[in-house]
């Protein structure tokens, strides 16, 4: 007997908006899964135009639309059966938010990347601003070393603007900082962007491999997968404007020249084959920028189908 014929369906536009709607775990204490995700709602980090915040709830709502209660889903081009029921996905809810206190709403955070992490679980982050990033990394004290891929249209690598250090234009400085980070690769930065070149020059010296989009083209996506050291445990934190904003016009830094969703389901595809992935975080989704909603839905496909790349490499070692 079917899902659809024992018990309610469940369909996507009922009920409560977990993520995938997957069951909620409002103890910390008691996460008992495979993968937790986590909401980050805070933007007090952007520098232009806010409402990240917004990100956890509308990402959320979109995953509904994949979640019919299907044992799995097939990919027929792979002929593979992505995220079964063995997969266990938990939503703990959001980590809670002090307006105007960066330091406590950070340390929130943090609390609850580790209280996935003390369960076992893989954490998944919606924030919220990249600089939801900084307590996630945090959060990987004493965890191993990491390795981070970030996918986006910026470096973020600002030392110091304006006496702010956690700022959304800040976390890989900030992650490049910690001992337990042994390297970055940077791929989708372009344009005119937020770091100066004395920010360039300092990822470069601090271990950072940059590429821009059009390099990116050139290598494919295996040869890119393939630059992150072999055997590294990979952070992935994808900045939604990494994406074209002809397909994600929902956030507040839109960079034009970004990726399609191809590329970076291929790549992601690529890690997950080749690395063990140990989090993940997507930011910056900022809802009301994009009265279609299709930003959020490409938001929560992508993480969706990484998961099942990540779960179903873990399955073939």
């Amino acid at each position: 007997m079917n899902d659809y014929e024992a018990g309610r369906l469940n369909l996507p536009f009922v009920g409560i908006a977990t993520f995938g709607k997957r069951p909620y775990v409002g103890d910390w204490s008691a996460i008992d899964a495979d993968v937790a995700v986590l909401g980050a709602p805070f933007d007090f980090g952007t520098q232009f135009r806010a409402g990240a915040r917004f990100g956890p709830r509308s990402v959320r709502e979109a995953s509904t639309l994949f979640s019919f209660g299907h044992a799995g889903a097939y990919d027929h081009e792979e002929d593979a059966t992505y995220l079964p029921k063995s997969v266990r996905i938990v939503d703990i809810g959001d980590a809670d938010i002090v307006h105007t206190d960066t330091a406590k709403s950070h340390a929130n955070i943090r609390a609850g990347v580790q209280a996935i992490l003390a369960a076992g679980a893989l954490p998944v982050v919606i924030g919220g601003d990249h600089s939801v990033n900084i307590p996630c990394i945090e959060a990987f004290e004493g965890q191993g070393p990491i390795h981070i891929l970030q996918i986006d249209a910026h470096l973020d690598f600002v030392d110091e603007r304006h006496g702010v250090r956690v700022g959304h234009g800040s976390p890989m400085r900030r992650a490049a900082e910690k001992p337990w980070v042994t390297g970055l690769t940077q791929v989708g930065i372009r344009n005119v962007s937020s770091t100066a070149k004395d920010g360039y020059d300092a990822a470069r010296a601090m271990g950072s491999d940059i590429l821009s989009v059009r390099q990116f083209r050139a290598l494919g996506p295996e040869a890119v997968a393939a630059r992150i050291p072999a055997g590294a445990r990979v952070y992935v934190t994808l900045d939604i404007d990494g994406f074209c904003p002809s397909i994600a016009p929902g956030t507040g830094t839109p960079s034009h020249g970004g990726f399609l969703y191809y590329e970076v389901l291929e790549l992601l595809q690529q890690v997950a084959k080749t690395h063990d992935v140990v989090g993940i975080d997507l930011v910056e989704v900022a809802p009301d920028y994009d009265p279609s909603q299709s930003t959020q839905i490409l938001a929560a496909q992508v993480l969706l189908n990484f998961l099942g790349f990540i779960f179903h490499a873990r399955g073939a070692r």
